[in-house]
């Protein structure tokens, strides 16, 4: 857990940091790459201060309390349930784990709306919106007592009535479609809609700067990600090594999905291409990658690539909104896609590995693909709607408290000077 720990701040800085500083122009360079190291230390701040409390104890289906609030009660000696009986972990550990989620969950936004914000405007927001929208989706998402608390029907019920809403409903969300990626994806988006579009958008070339950048911090985004989605067991046995062959064939059948779909749409496949279509994998393959089986991961991973090709042309222009970095088209699209096709390839006639039974002790043998993606695409629809709702009134409060947005001189002067005082580049 140590390990995977590291290896999400891995894919967060510097990984996610280059991915989108080599997107953005030369000039606002350091304003993405402050944006993200500065959102991930506020988090991880933030985090220990109130929001494991929040997120991860018993207090309602929606949120939890603050009887953990400054980890008061966690010591060296505490511990954390994993996914089998009888087997736990340290609480710190866990605590640690679920912070760089949070962090790189928030993270994710700030490529919707870059190039023009307020720096103080991007930590404000991040503030209210993970307080409001990342702990809830978290707590209904994964917010459960632990295996070892379920003996019988009687018990089963009782941590059912304990859980989030949409655990106890049954949702499947291995290491979080719902919560991180369509949670940041959404958010970004109604970012991008309130802020309004770039000086020049549709008229000027906005060309990434650095594609050789983007390349490394894909490349780091992937190597983490193992961490993400393989640590997300808890422990290490099969389901880890499940998860972490998932994530690694997912994201190369994804990566030759978009630059086979770029080559048949403009005559050849793109750098740009493929690192985007890599991630569209990694994204869709996160909530999935303990349930399904390799088969199934591959045929998620080529129709991310697909699919996520689609959000970031057609979809954007339909939707008609400036996503600087297209983290909606990426991470909400390939999120929703992932979380769906979940239900489908969890599936044990599908190679999955079905649904475990803490009553019985073995998996459940009544498997229904259709009422699997029911219960899936209602924590879609959820976690859709709740980050909307709270995104749009958290950039009005910000707007109103402080502005969103940089003025039109310090927009065409670029954010690295205007907003930090410095240059990435010596010109």
């Amino acid at each position: 857990m140590t390990v995977a720990t590291a290896l999400v701040i891995l894919m967060t800085i510097p990984g996610l940091a280059l991915f989108y500083g080599g997107l953005v122009r030369s000039k606002n360079m350091l304003s993405v790459l402050m944006q993200v190291f500065v959102v991930t230390a506020l988090i991880y701040v933030l985090w220990t201060l109130y929001g494991y409390s929040v997120a991860f104890t018993a207090g309602n289906p929606f949120m939890g309390t603050f009887d953990k609030v400054f980890l008061k009660g966690i010591t060296p000696d505490s511990v954390a349930a994993t996914f089998s009986k009888g087997v736990v972990i340290p609480e710190l550990s866990f605590v640690a784990f679920q912070a760089t989620f949070a962090a790189i969950t928030c993270a994710l936004i700030v490529g919707a709306f870059a190039e023009r914000i307020k720096f103080s405007a991007v930590l404000l927001f991040v503030a209210i919106w993970f307080t409001f929208s990342y702990l809830p989706i978290a707590h209904m998402v994964w917010y459960w007592d632990g295996p070892d608390a379920i003996t019988d029907a009687a018990s089963l019920e009782k941590v059912t009535a304990a859980a989030g809403w949409l655990w106890a409903k049954g949702a499947l969300d291995f290491a979080g479609g719902t919560v991180v990626h369509i949670n940041a994806g959404v958010a970004g988006l109604v970012g991008a809609y309130v802020i309004g579009r770039r000086i020049g958008y549709g008229k000027e070339s906005l060309t990434p700067h650095s594609l050789t950048l983007t390349m490394v911090g894909a490349s780091l985004l992937w190597v983490g990600w193992f961490g993400f989605n393989a640590g997300s067991n808890l422990e290490a046995n099969g389901v880890t090594a499940l998860a972490f062959i998932n994530t690694m064939v997912a994201t190369a059948a994804a990566t030759l999905s978009w630059i086979a779909g770029e080559a048949l749409s403009k005559g050849k496949g793109s750098m740009l291409g493929a690192a985007s279509g890599a991630v569209a994998g990694l994204v869709a393959i996160t909530p999935a990658c303990g349930f399904v089986g390799p088969m199934g991961a591959i045929v998620i991973g080529l129709l991310a690539g697909m699919v996520c090709l689609w959000g970031v042309n057609g979809l954007k222009r339909l939707l008609g909104a400036d996503d600087s970095l297209d983290v909606f088209g990426v991470h909400g699209v390939g999120g929703i896609l992932g979380a769906l096709l979940t239900g489908v390839f969890a599936s044990p006639s599908l190679g999955g590995t079905g649904v475990y039974d803490y009553v019985a002790n073995k998996v459940n043998p009544d498997y229904s693909i259709g009422g699997q993606v029911w219960i899936q695409l209602q924590a879609v629809l959820t976690t859709i709607v709740w980050s909307a709702v709270v995104a749009f009134v958290a950039y009005k409060i910000v707007d109103l408290l402080i502005g969103l947005r940089v003025s039109e001189e310090d927009e065409r002067e670029g954010l690295d000077i205007s907003s930090h005082g410095e240059t990435a580049y010596n010109r």
